[in-house]
């Protein structure tokens, strides 16, 4: 199975040590999400714009991990999209963005520290 990752478990970011185990097969950016700064990590809702992040192959015990992680306080639901290396599933941002900051880019190593 395939994860695509947005943020804090990007290669190099503070919690891509959860992406040990994983394969990185390359970058994508999915379309049709806006990208937001939640403080140390961010969150991808629907909307215009698009999201640059990564696809890796994982396997169930890692998504299980992941899930625990990001889904255990309904922050995120995981869902699936399509990308070039076939279908991956993607944390979606569940909470209200109003107050947060957008990274208009799409990209969270273009934010700015807070």
């Amino acid at each position: 199975m395939r994860i695509f990752v947005y943020g804090s478990l990007r290669r190099k970011q503070g919690n891509s040590h959860w992406m040990t185990n994983a394969q990185w097969l390359g970058d994508f950016s999915v379309d049709n999400y806006q990208l937001y700064s939640l403080g140390h990590y961010p969150g991808a809702v629907p909307g215009e714009g698009s999201v640059q992040g990564e696809v890796y192959r994982i396997d169930a015990a890692t998504l299980a991990e992941l899930d625990a992680l990001r889904t255990a306080r309904g922050e995120y639901k995981r869902q699936l999209i399509q990308t070039p290396y076939g279908s991956a599933w993607m944390y979606v941002y569940q909470r209200a963005v109003n107050g947060r900051t957008r990274i208009e880019s799409g990209n969270w190593l273009d934010r700015t520290p807070t």
